[in-house]
């Protein structure tokens, strides 16, 4: 499923082909965080330079949208990210997966190339 996305101070004739999806357990966690949580407008993804491999994800409950932020609508969640991350992150699924006791986000990227070894890191 695609989200839709908006960026702040576009016209809403203009459209935006790029897209980061969440899963439906991804959307149940961000949805039961934020409302335990009392605020927040959604989720913050992006990523950083760092690691062996070139970037790494990041990852937040975001309680603002700056004005080079991209935001995609999944199901009633908004996914925040702003425009230098998307590029490399286009096409990305965010799950929510739990294997034992330990439970994280989980990143699909079609645009990656190679990750490192220790799976902190990823190249495009």
């Amino acid at each position: 499923m695609l989200a839709r996305a908006e960026r702040s101070g576009w016209k809403p004739e203009r459209k935006l082909t790029m897209s980061i999806s969440l899963t439906p357990s991804a959307v149940e966690r961000v949805r039961n965080y934020l409302e335990k949580r009392g605020s927040g407008l959604g989720l913050r993804v992006g990523v950083r330079k760092t690691g062996c491999s070139g970037y790494a994800y990041i990852i937040d409950y975001a309680d603002s949208i700056d004005e080079d932020d991209i935001v995609f609508d999944e199901s009633g969640i908004k996914v925040i990210v702003n425009s230098e991350s998307l590029e490399l992150i286009d096409g990305t699924e965010v799950d929510f997966v739990k294997q034992g006791i330990n439970e994280a986000f989980k990143f699909r990227n079609p645009n990656v190339k190679g990750e490192c070894g220790c799976g902190e890191s990823f190249s495009v």
